[in-house]
């Protein structure tokens, strides 16, 4: 493979389905070297095979966001075995859908941990590398719930209203360092999200919006981060809200 981003290196989390692999396969069709990082292996392991057989490289890892030492372990041998790190898509993120009186503590707890601290610990991983080579880009996904409230989504809204807080934030500490920092906002994408709705009257509302709506597919989010990264230097995409033509809200 070669293209617009011979040379580079990214790291991509959450990359063993969806926006992940979508995102992964696109980057390593522009040329770079992609470390892919998921919990499930064969999944990540299936990745490589098919990014390989295209002629491109990877380097599948297996890693817990929620786990900042394996966050820092991935990071660290992504930078040892494919020589530094250019891009960093922090994708990993999960669902949690239902109205709060009806929610579970717990699911509250593990869409924080994965959606806004498992983001956090790639950045704090990364940035010293960046800081040294004085480059490097960060890309958030975030969601259209990172920037309105809708019932029945309101701890996922809240996770990523975190996500674009945190991401601004960062934008203004490191652009000295000629570090990018670009939130990818998604509206509804064809994924299995629908399936972690646990209120009844939340699914039924989702379910009618899908029969009105044709939904983005991974592809599309994709183009859009490609579109991101491949910007002249000087040129730093700091938000991208992508939504299906169709979709109201």
């Amino acid at each position: 493979m070669a293209g617009k981003l011979d040379g580079k290196v990214a790291i991509i989390t959450g990359a063993s389905s969806g926006i992940g692999e979508a995102t992964a396969f696109a980057l390593a069709a522009e040329g770079a070297k992609v470390a892919i990082a998921a919990r499930r292996a064969e999944r990540l392991d299936a990745l490589a095979k098919r990014i390989e057989f295209s002629g491109g490289q990877a380097l599948p890892i297996v890693t817990d966001i929620t786990d900042e030492a394996q966050v820092n372990h991935l990071v660290q041998k992504t930078s040892g075995e494919l020589g530094h790190v250019d891009i960093l898509v922090n994708n990993a993120g999960i669902g949690v859908f239902g109205t709060i009186d009806t929610g579970n503590p717990a699911d509250w707890r593990r869409a924080f941990d994965v959606n806004v601290l498992g983001a956090l610990y790639a950045i704090h991983a990364v940035l010293p590398l960046f800081k040294a080579q004085k480059s490097g880009h960060i890309v958030n996904i975030s969601s259209v719930d990172g920037r309105i409230a809708q019932a029945g989504a309101g701890v996922y809204s809240a996770t990523k209203w975190g996500v674009n807080a945190l991401s601004e934030a960062l934008r203004q500490e490191v652009y000295k360092d000629n570090i990018r920092v670009t939130i990818i906002e998604p509206g509804l994408v064809d994924t299995p999200f629908i399936d972690l709705i646990s209120d009844p009257i939340t699914k039924q509302l989702s379910e009618e919006q899908r029969k009105t709506i044709t939904p983005l597919q991974s592809e599309d989010i994709a183009r859009a981060i490609i579109y991101a990264v491949t910007q002249p230097d000087h040129v730093n995409v700091n938000e991208i809200l992508i939504r299906p033509t169709t979709e109201d809200n």
